[in-house]
């Protein structure tokens, strides 16, 4: 079944210009070229996961009979997958009565396969539709999938009738499944009763002071600390023993700027501080922000609110469009932009107000060489000695080096490959690290939140060695682990300040005797706004 569903789709895939689809091998924009009825074919059964989350139990094709039921394939550390929810929640919002999207994770790191894992991307990218544990693949060979993220329709008498692959198909999925309705209608075969689901977010709601906080910058000589309490959607202002100094953002997701507390973001990460300027990469909305500290302001300085597609234009900073700007570090009068979504370094000049790339040819892999020729894969982590910019690069699992000074060669300290990860120590092609999404300069040394592993590891640039700092399992049989997660790291007075992103909290590590503590918030409570 999984081979001729497969064979079928290729006269119905839709795919991006430019994008090649390994085991297809189609290029440009493929479809059929007349209007009639793709040819349906029985969509295989949902058997094979390993668990199902937001929602009470398994569900079988018959139990959405009526229904026009829209199958993602996707993986959470993607960022095209990551990409595609809006779209999803967009399709879930526009089609409540006769529209039900299953999630399939389909993992590609052995993070990713558990359960518990998932539960919490669940929560951090606010999914509301059951999402299936596909860790096996059973279901992705089912249905003759070859990459992340792939979507299909199955019409309401169980039949798959449309495929496409890649992101940004919101309107391609609007014109399908209006024709879906309108014939299904006809026909009498379509149920438009909504369906409820028993989500995730019901039972863990985001009632602390943090929600999946994704990255913090500690700064010594202010005694300030910065946090981007991600899936609440704000910025957490404290000083570095925990006592709120100031929040920017109502709690809910939006791209208002403002006085703090009426302005908004959507999933702010990184963050950049020059004097009483705080840069803010907010990733959803495709956007860079500057908090004025003294006036408690926000004001977006760089992006259109819309995600950006081309990855060689540069310009004014208000009329280029971003691609999940992750992490952001400040020098000189310029921002560098670690670009996820577009696998690039980005620059732009604070003065002049212009921005445009700097590193990388927006293809998604790993490879040294001049600026303009190298490859990184969702670089979402960035700093600096100040003379060169390393980079957590975390779909390659490795650790990059760019120079700084606009000339020079893109080098890569640990990490080989989109599918050469894992949890090694050692020196150079031995190490092995798993969707690094943090990383910090102390004294010669690289700290790295090596996320999927929960740990942080130590780099030496120069020795090209790696070796675990802290984290694992927990310590003793009845220990929780150090480290959940954890996605930001910054450093200051001798302490690491680590993002523990699953955990809701921010955990403070004494460099010398590695002594570890939660940091107490005082005067920090979750946002008052209602959540979505």
């Amino acid at each position: 079944m999984a081979t001729h569903l497969a064979a079928v789709f290729r006269s119905h895939w839709l795919v991006p210009v430019g994008l090649v689809i390994v085991g297809l091998s189609l290029t440009g924009s493929v479809a059929r070229a007349d209007d009639s009825e793709p040819q349906r074919v029985e969509a295989p059964e949902l058997d094979g996961a390993v668990g199902w989350l937001n929602t009470a139990g398994p569900l079988k094709l018959k139990d959405l009979k009526g229904k026009i039921v829209l199958m993602d394939f996707w993986t959470y550390c993607c960022i095209n997958c990551i990409h595609m929810l809006p779209d999803l929640a967009k399709l879930e919002k526009k089609y409540p009565n006769e529209l039900v999207v299953i999630g399939v994770h389909s993992a590609k790191f052995e993070n990713e396969k558990q359960s518990e894992n998932i539960r919490k991307a669940i929560l951090r990218y606010e999914i509301t539709h059951p999402v299936i544990n596909d860790a096996e693949m059973k279901i992705w060979d089912n249905y003759g999938v070859s990459s992340w993220p792939t979507l299909y329709l199955i019409d309401p008498e169980g039949y798959a009738v449309w495929g496409t692959k890649g992101e940004g198909h919101y309107d391609d999925l609007v014109k399908q499944i209006d024709k879906l309705i309108a014939v299904h209608k006809e026909k009498k075969t379509l149920n438009e009763k909504p369906m409820r689901f028993e989500l995730a977010r019901n039972k863990e709601t985001g009632e602390s002071p943090l929600f999946f906080p994704g990255k913090v910058l500690a700064d010594g000589a202010s005694n300030r600390l910065f946090i981007a309490d991600s899936t609440h959607h704000r910025i957490v202002i404290t000083d570095l023993e925990g006592k709120k100094i100031a929040i920017a953002g109502v709690g809910t997701s939006g791209k208002e700027d403002g006085a703090f507390d009426k302005a908004s973001f959507n999933d702010p990460q990184g963050m950049a501080l020059n004097g009483e300027t705080l840069y803010v990469a907010d990733r959803k909305n495709h956007l860079i922000r500057a908090l004025d500290l003294k006036e408690k302001t926000v004001k977006t300085v760089a992006g259109t609110g819309k995600q950006g597609f081309n990855r060689e234009k540069e310009g004014p900073a208000l009329e280029i469009g971003l691609n999940s700007p992750w992490d952001i570090l400040f020098k000189d009068n310029t921002l560098f932009i670690a670009q996820a979504g577009h696998h690039q370094i980005w620059t732009m000049d604070l003065k002049k107000g212009k921005l445009g790339p700097y590193a990388g040819t927006g293809d998604e892999n790993i490879h040294d060489g001049n600026l303009r020729e190298a490859n990184f894969a969702q670089p979402s982590g960035l700093t600096t000695d100040g003379k060169m910019l390393y980079v957590a690069d975390s779909e390659v699992s490795a650790v990059r080096t760019v120079p700084m000074g606009g000339t020079g060669k893109v080098g890569t300290i640990v990490g080989l490959g989109l599918f050469k990860f894992g949890d090694v120590d050692g020196v150079g092609d031995t190490v092995r690290l798993q969707h690094a999404l943090g990383v910090t300069y102390v004294d010669g040394l690289l700290y790295v939140a090596d996320t999927y592993n929960s740990k942080i590891k130590v780099i030496d640039p120069e020795k090209y060695s790696c070796e675990t700092f802290l984290g694992g399992d927990g310590r003793g049989w009845y220990a929780d682990p150090l480290f959940v997660e954890p996605a930001g790291i910054s450093h200051a007075k001798g302490k690491l300040y680590v993002a523990d992103t699953n955990a809701h909290r921010i955990r403070v590590v004494d460099i010398k005797d590695k002594s570890v503590s939660t940091l107490e918030l005082k005067g920090v409570e979750p946002p008052k706004a209602e959540k979505p």
